[in-house]
């Protein structure tokens, strides 16, 4: 991954949607299901703190994922930043083995998985879990210069005038090179609400929206009841396919089980790749 241009990593893709048929599954919010595994991420480095405190959680919570369908995982280094561990008084050689970790994790967690789909039947089905060996990738996720802010300005991008685009470059270079050191497939840019921080570029569309509750930033919660059902959020799925998108999944507040019904929405949906 990390000595492809971009026009490689376009032509991977696409190599990619092919072997999956034309549509592909990714995961959900990392940060709702390691909560619901016990983890506490009041923290600023949220739910990178896993990396510190339990990285088996952070394990755990990707095996779900594939178990639900995912086709491709994202690795929890979304609020992960060399400035951030630092802030936290980790040297800069030890933030970057933080870094390096949240790849190898997802990629053990793969491995897992494949191992655990070649002792079932071909494409078999286990106590509700997707069992199917597939093409699975890590993806290396970059949040954006407002994550590590944590302030909530990753939702508004506003921020503030002195932040420069060589301030974002600065701030994002080591940071992408030791990800993508660490043997990701590919390279997720998520909640990028900045044009400066953001690159227009001619690659496969991708939806993947939160459960559309509603962020308090001031006081660094969801806001209840203003999100939708599992039901409703995959009844945009087909419409997301219809315009173009080709790879599908959620963010912050989905489930495994928003994945599992996405997965199984997208296998009655015709390929949107010609094979």
């Amino acid at each position: 991954m990390g000595g492809q241009s971009g026009a490689e990593t376009s032509s991977f893709m696409v190599d990619f949607l092919r072997q999956t048929g034309g549509l592909a599954v990714i995961d959900g919010g990392l940060a709702t299901e390691l909560e619901r595994h016990g983890a506490d991420l009041n923290d600023p480095l949220w739910s990178a703190k896993c990396l510190l405190t339990s990285p088996h959680l952070i394990r755990a919570v990707h095996l779900d994922y594939l178990q639900a369908g995912a086709d491709i995982i994202i690795t929890a280094s979304y609020q992960a930043t060399i400035q951030g561990f630092e802030a936290k008084g980790f040297s800069t050689e030890q933030s970057e083995a933080l870094l390096k970790k949240s790849v190898e994790i997802a990629r053990e967690a793969r491995d897992i998985y494949n191992e655990s789909c070649r002792k079932v039947i071909p494409d078999g089905n286990i106590e509700d879990k997707v069992l199917k060996q597939r093409p699975i990738l890590v993806a290396a996720s970059v949040g954006s210069y407002g994550a590590y802010l944590a302030d909530g300005s990753e939702y508004s991008g506003n921020y503030g005038d002195a932040v420069t685009l060589q301030t974002l470059k600065d701030f994002h270079r080591r940071r992408v090179q030791v990800l993508a050191e660490a043997g990701p497939d590919i390279i997720a840019f998520e909640t990028i609400p900045n044009k400066v921080e953001a690159q227009v570029t001619n690659k496969p569309i991708l939806v993947y929206p939160n459960s559309g509750e509603s962020y308090d930033g001031e006081r660094k919660e969801w806001v209840q009841n203003t999100g939708v059902s599992d039901e409703d959020f995959v009844s945009y799925v087909n419409k997301w396919c219809e315009d173009g998108a080709s790879l599908v999944g959620g963010c912050c507040r989905t489930t495994p089980n928003t994945i599992k019904a996405i997965y199984r929405r997208l296998v009655d949906i015709p390929a949107a790749l010609p094979l």
